[in-house]
């Protein structure tokens, strides 16, 4: 048997040995063993084992000095924070090398996932006690742990950790202030910008809900009430609201005057609204024919009434009678030679039937009947001079010695002639193709004045 083989066995059988003692077992660095490798010329000897963050304990056949000669059997022990990584114990062989690859290295936990919306900072990387902090981009909320710090078994500390927007956006109604319309206007025309909603996480946000009318239509009188409301990504909701106020400038209502009726554009009582005035038959206009609302809610003109229309016959010319008349009645003069003439009788019984109609119609009848001297005129009860009546005829080229029926408008203008009877519905027919006749029938109809019993 080969002499290093029996030394091998020999020492094998020291290991029940005390520690301590040589050849007893298990010690640890700390002697210069070079000063006894004298002793055991020819041994092989393996290279000492140098462990960084790490222990190493080693049981020898040759004493403790001894611990990296053949057969000698080390344990290795890593510090804390720090894994094996080969054989946690290793052999000096024969080879003079040892029986495996030994070191310890520092415990590395997973790296971490960056949350979306933020990140982390960690004083020692993925590294053993290591500490992460999360940290979250603004407008995000951290949901989680705050820090970290990896263990000896691998893991952090602490569960999943996300950066959570739960900070709402913001957004910033115009402020409108009072909108007064303009003369004749009932509306008002209103704008604005559209208001953006600002995000601390999203940034700027143009897609806002409008609830109420929208910039740039025209918004009638009294209060309204407007919303805009944005959401932001992760669905939280800002709102504002803001109220437009139109006003209308208004003065007192006007009534229609007695034996009168009015008509009113707009609203009848607005800025720049205009009230215009019109008597019934038989009745004349006293006061302004038309009124206007002013900025400052009173009534241009004076006040309106109707009173029965006066007329003087004890004027000197023809002219000055139908002046009375101008833009006021219309005037249907009848003449006969005689009061037995047939057509003229005729003609009155018809027409007196049809007063209401010639009233509604604001039209005056004048007979004219007989000739010179004479002759009798006469406007309903009042009686007109011979010598008036006579220049009346000769005023409008009438004939006193036969039946004439002239039928003359407001404007003093000669529109139809007649030298025979005609019933008053095709008088009246005429009359109403007048071009202010139209307006008249309008107002008419809606003051409900008609000759129905």
């Amino acid at each position: 048997m080969d002499t290093w083989l029996v030394a091998f066995l020999f020492v094998g059988a020291q290991f029940s040995y005390s520690f301590g003692y040589e050849g007893s077992g298990y010690s640890s660095y700390g002697d210069d063993e070079d000063s006894y490798a004298h002793r055991y010329k020819g041994t092989p000897w393996c290279a000492p084992i140098k462990v960084k963050h790490g222990q190493v304990s080693c049981r020898t056949p040759r004493g403790e000095h001894y611990r990296n000669v053949m057969g000698a059997r080390c344990k290795i022990r890593c510090n804390k924070g720090y894994e094996m990584q080969g054989h946690p114990e290793v052999v000096c062989m024969a080879s003079k090398h040892w029986s495996g690859n030994y070191a310890c290295r520092e415990i590395r936990c997973p790296k971490l996932t960056m949350p979306s919306n933020g990140g982390y900072k960690c004083s020692d990387g993925s590294y053993f006690n290591s500490r992460c902090e999360y940290f979250c981009s603004p407008g995000y909320t951290l949901k989680g742990e705050r820090t970290v710090t990896c263990m000896s078994n691998k893991a952090w500390t602490g569960g999943q950790t996300a950066c959570v927007d739960v900070q709402p956006p913001v957004i910033k109604c115009p402020s409108i202030k009072d909108k007064t319309a303009e003369p004749g206007k009932l509306t008002v025309r209103v704008t604005w910008d559209t208001p953006e909603g600002k995000d601390t996480a999203d940034g700027i946000l143009t897609d806002v809900i409008l609830k109420g009318k929208p910039p740039g239509t025209e918004f009638p009188e009294g209060d309204h009430k407007i919303s805009y409301t944005v959401f932001d990504r992760a669905g939280n909701k800002a709102s504002c609201r803001f109220s437009v106020r139109v006003r209308v400038r208004r003065c007192n209502p006007l009534t229609p005057p007695d034996n009168g009726y009015m008509k009113c554009d707009g609203d009848g009582d607005n800025y720049g609204a205009t009230c215009e005035f019109t008597c019934m038959g038989g009745y004349e206009l006293q006061g302004s024919a038309a009124r206007v609302c002013q900025y400052g809610m009173t009534w241009s003109g004076t006040e309106t009434s109707c009173s029965p229309m006066n007329i003087n016959v004890g004027v000197r010319t023809a002219a000055a009678l139908l002046d009375q008349f101008y833009e006021k009645r219309r005037l249907l003069i009848v003449s006969a030679p005689t009061a037995a003439n047939h057509y003229y009788r005729f003609q009155m019984t018809n027409l007196q039937h049809a007063q209401c109609g010639l009233d509604l119609r604001h039209v005056t009848m004048v007979e004219l009947v007989g000739t010179y001297p004479a002759q009798i005129g006469r406007i309903r009860h009042r009686l007109i001079p011979p010598g008036l009546a006579l220049q009346l005829r000769l005023l409008l080229q009438i004939s006193h010695n036969s039946f004439n029926m002239v039928l003359i408008d407001k404007q003093g203008v000669d529109k139809m002639r007649y030298t025979f009877p005609i019933t008053a519905a095709e008088l009246f027919t005429t009359i109403d193709t007048f071009p202010l006749r139209k307006d008249e029938m309008v107002i008419q109809q809606q003051a409900g004045q008609s000759c129905q019993p």
